[in-house]
């Protein structure tokens, strides 16, 4: 039977998804004009986000940014040297096209936020300053650029007209 523990991290989980598909959700409807249905979405998906977040917080898994970042860099570590070759390696052997390319492009991607991470770490541990900069990322697969988007996404070819800017 599971303790309040594992209660807390999946419904971490649950709500983190939730949140997620709530966003997918609302881009959807305001794809298919629906703007009041999408508020709807992401009301909804603010709410979640405040629910994760409690229940991470219960958890001790948010601490001080030092501490935030090695587990950034620990958990992008883990998704780029483990989960998605061994994912992609399944998609593979069932020749599930769409998932190869799902699961090659967050790879590739995951390979990126993880030096962004460490260098983020190495600059704070060494007591340099850290830049603000604007970055811009691919609709389809995630790449971040920095300062500015690229003439094409060099993870997936996506045109860089088609970024947005965080």
């Amino acid at each position: 039977m599971p303790n309040t523990q594992d209660n807390l991290h999946a419904a971490f989980a649950g709500e983190s998804q939730a949140n997620r598909k709530y966003l997918a959700f609302a881009k959807k409807a305001e794809e298919e004009n629906q703007p009041a249905i999408a508020k709807v979405f992401r009301a909804a998906a603010e709410g979640e986000t405040v629910h994760a977040t409690n229940h991470l917080r219960t958890l001790g898994g948010i601490k001080n940014t030092t501490d935030n970042l090695a587990s950034a860099i620990a958990g992008e570590t883990y998704e780029v040297e483990t989960m998605y070759p061994e994912f992609l390696a399944e998609a593979q052997k069932e020749d599930e096209k769409g998932a190869q390319i799902s699961f090659g492009n967050a790879m590739k991607v995951e390979g990126i936020h993880q030096k962004m991470f460490q260098k983020a770490l190495d600059k704070l541990s060494a007591g340099e300053e850290i830049l603000e900069v604007e970055y811009y990322i691919c609709p389809v697969c995630g790449y971040p650029a920095v300062a500015h988007a690229p003439e094409k996404c060099p993870i997936c070819n996506t045109p860089g007209d088609k970024f947005y800017k965080i």
